[in-house]
């Protein structure tokens, strides 16, 4: 069923990267979140990459059901934007090849805790798969941790020479390098380190991702795509707004139970969001 309406992020981001500027990842938990992002990013006629995490897979039932929940969606909502369903933070080769099988356009593959050469094996491994199947591939160089790791001094950055080496021996898409940003809520004021992200950019010419974009203040972020973002993946933010509007919804209309009602609370939240979220990053 609609194999061909999904993109890989090829085309998508390679014309970002040259045009300066970024294209959303948000993360999707349910069949709402994906309608409201989906009918949010068609009205503004922007592309948009859809992620979705092992854990949420498995929430929504595996990865046939998410598949058939995106693509049934841009059926019946006539969706006409370029969208990409993109498997994040996958922990092996096995998720990737499940995630391809069942209809995913793009993977990443992070093996970032590992060492640098067990990193390119698995990562190499998942490249010789999906490019039977023109699936994109991001990989992880450094280590972009959760809210535990978003004190500078424990993120460890990726190094310019693992970037070319990974990339030279795995022919990956895209580039996830830790550059200062985290999961998660930050703290304090994430310290991204500029000057790394040119100089990835320049050695790789690849397109490069920034992980963990929500809480990162917005001068930041311009500054972090004139450099050579253009990806940034954004989920918690969209679960702050969209809990924020539910919980006042919930202690505003004590005699509502009807679910549809309730998880619908958040939609102008997350689709408020998401508008500011593009012009921020000047999507085109």
């Amino acid at each position: 069923m609609g194999d061909n309406m999904l993109e890989n992020t090829i085309n998508i981001l390679n014309k970002a990267r040259i045009e300066n500027y970024a294209v959303p990842q948000f993360n999707i938990n349910n069949l709402e979140w994906t309608k409201y992002i989906l009918e949010s990013a068609n009205d503004l006629k922007l592309p948009v990459i859809l992620g979705v995490s092992e854990g949420a897979i498995n929430y929504m039932g595996g990865y046939n059901t998410v598949v058939n929940i995106v693509v049934g969606l841009m059926i019946d909502l006539k969706i006409k934007i370029p969208v990409v369903l993109h498997l994040d933070h996958a922990s092996s080769l096995e998720s990737c090849v499940k995630a391809i099988d069942a209809g995913f356009t793009s993977v990443m593959i992070d093996q970032s805790s590992k060492t640098l050469n067990e990193n390119i094996k698995v990562t190499k491994e998942v490249v010789e798969y999906a490019k039977n199947y023109k699936v994109s591939v991001e990989a992880e160089v450094g280590h972009i941790g959760g809210k535990e790791d978003n004190i500078s001094s424990n993120i460890a950055h990726a190094k310019v020479k693992d970037c070319i080496k990974l990339v030279g021996a795995t022919g990956v898409d895209i580039l996830a390098a830790s550059v200062g940003s985290s999961h998660g809520i930050y703290d304090g004021k994430p310290i991204i380190k500029f000057n790394l992200i040119q100089e990835i950019r320049d050695a790789t010419n690849l397109p490069l991702v920034l992980h963990g974009g929500s809480g990162i203040p917005n001068d930041t972020i311009k500054k972090a795509i004139n450099s050579g973002i253009a990806k940034i993946n954004i989920n918690t933010e969209l679960q702050v707004v969209w809990t924020d509007a539910l919980r006042e919804f919930l202690e505003t209309n004590k005699d509502i139970y009807d679910p549809r009602k309730v998880i619908g609370s958040g939609e102008k939240a997350i689709k408020d969001t998401i508008k500011k979220i593009y012009k921020l990053f000047k999507t085109k």
